[in-house]
């Protein structure tokens, strides 16, 4: 393979334009309201399912269920389970996990310093749109 050739395929291999690029990967799954939300309750320590329930408002057992059991697949979450009779059972962020935490913090603080900006932006629009 040539030099032209490599350099070519590592363009496409991390442009997050194209659907196998692994930022397009992780973009997907991290873009997700509810990852978003699970993580960010995680941040201040381990959790039952029960006390995710409660902090994470809106998600249905199911779908917290479900989210769960992706971030532990990716690697972002550990399960505990501890042997008693009702099995308790604890989810926390992993190393990786934490790594991400920054990231939403900062988009975080970005969201709450321009929502005033976005919501005038909105207002123009659907004042100039309107027909």
């Amino acid at each position: 393979m040539s030099a032209t050739d490599k350099r070519e395929l590592t363009r496409h291999e991390y442009n997050a334009n194209l659907a196998q690029c692994p930022g397009h990967e992780l973009l997907a799954v991290l873009s997700d309201k509810w990852v978003t939300l699970v993580v960010s309750a995680l941040g201040e320590g381990p959790l039952r399912h029960s006390e995710l329930r409660r902090t994470v408002a809106g998600a249905s057992q199911k779908m917290l269920t479900q989210t769960l059991r992706k971030l532990e697949r990716d690697g972002l979450v550990s399960r505990a389970v501890t042997g008693s009779v009702p099995p308790r059972v604890d989810y926390e962020l992993t190393p990786l996990g934490h790594s991400l935490l920054p990231l939403q913090k900062a988009i975080k603080a970005w969201a709450e310093a321009h929502i005033g900006a976005v919501h005038d932006a909105r207002e123009r629009y659907d004042t100039a749109t309107v027909r």
